[in-house]
């Protein structure tokens, strides 16, 4: 356990150190652009960390709301897409067939740029709840049919020849095989696509949603330099739920699949 937590502290000094020269480095960038160079609007350019922080923790209630909102919209487009991806990747590794078929239709999906296809989906359905979460499906499916299909046929031909020779039925090679096996790329696309989720339902509020914390980005945007430090309050909220959802994704991964070797490595006798 001692050992566990000195090797997390030897890991986060670094990280903590860097984070706080990042922060002291922008609030001496701030002040020179406020006093030295006096750039015009330079708060909004570079605003103080200070201020923002204030400014966060006045209207906490409202951007924990806001935010909730958008990150829980985000979620449930997540699961879906992520169920959508997962069962088409399954079904393209049985059927050769079916991967060229669906594959190119796949692929051709997202050469759609998500900015334009934003306000098309919130014009047609006119919900913005319903809007965020098939944006948010939308941008996870892809990367996680892809990544669970590579990780479906990286399976070793001797595990594969072993199974067959006990003569498994392909429901028990999919389960004790095949899915194990690739769980590590599919919590590699469910990484990938969790904070672009939370992007996606973001890009929905702007269109003209009445909750979630692109809405308070927005009106606070337009209201310009009195309200500079509402908005960047808004784009580090913004940030902080794509983070979020990344770590929840690993933490998820490092119960579900706890044997692949980092985990092991940073759980000594794991």
């Amino acid at each position: 356990m001692k050992m566990n937590l000195l090797l997390m502290r030897h890991r986060m000094l670094p990280i903590l150190v860097w984070i706080a020269l990042i922060l002291l480095l922008w609030e001496a960038g701030s002040w020179a652009l406020l006093h030295v160079a006096q750039v015009p609007l330079a708060q909004s350019k570079l605003p103080y960390v200070h201020e923002v922080l204030l400014t966060s923790i006045q209207y906490s209630g409202t951007l924990l709301r806001e935010g909730g909102a958008t990150f829980g919209n985000a979620g449930i487009g997540f699961a879906i897409g992520a169920v959508a991806g997962v069962l088409l990747a399954i079904l393209m590794s049985l059927s050769r067939w079916v991967e060229r078929l669906t594959f190119p239709y796949a692929i051709a999906s997202q050469m759609i740029p998500i900015l334009g296809l934003a306000p098309i989906i919130y014009g047609i359905v006119r919900d913005e709840y319903i809007s965020r979460i098939i944006i948010s499906g939308y941008i996870t499916f892809f990367p996680v049919a892809l990544n669970m299909l590579r990780g479906l046929r990286s399976v070793n031909p001797s595990s594969l020849e072993l199974m067959h020779s006990y003569a498994a039925r392909p429901w028990t090679v999919y389960w004790k095989l095949r899915l194990p096996a690739a769980l590590p790329s599919l919590f590699s696309g469910l990484k990938i696509a969790a904070p672009l989720a939370v992007t996606g339902a973001i890009l929905v509020e702007l269109m003209g949603a009445q909750h979630g914390i692109g809405v308070i980005m927005l009106r606070n945007l337009y209201y310009g330099p009195s309200h500079v430090y509402m908005f960047w309050a808004t784009v580090v909220v913004g940030a902080l739920l794509g983070i979020l959802s990344y770590w929840v994704i690993g933490l998820i991964e490092r119960l579900v699949a706890p044997w692949q070797p980092e985990f092991r490595s940073a759980g000594g006798d794991r």
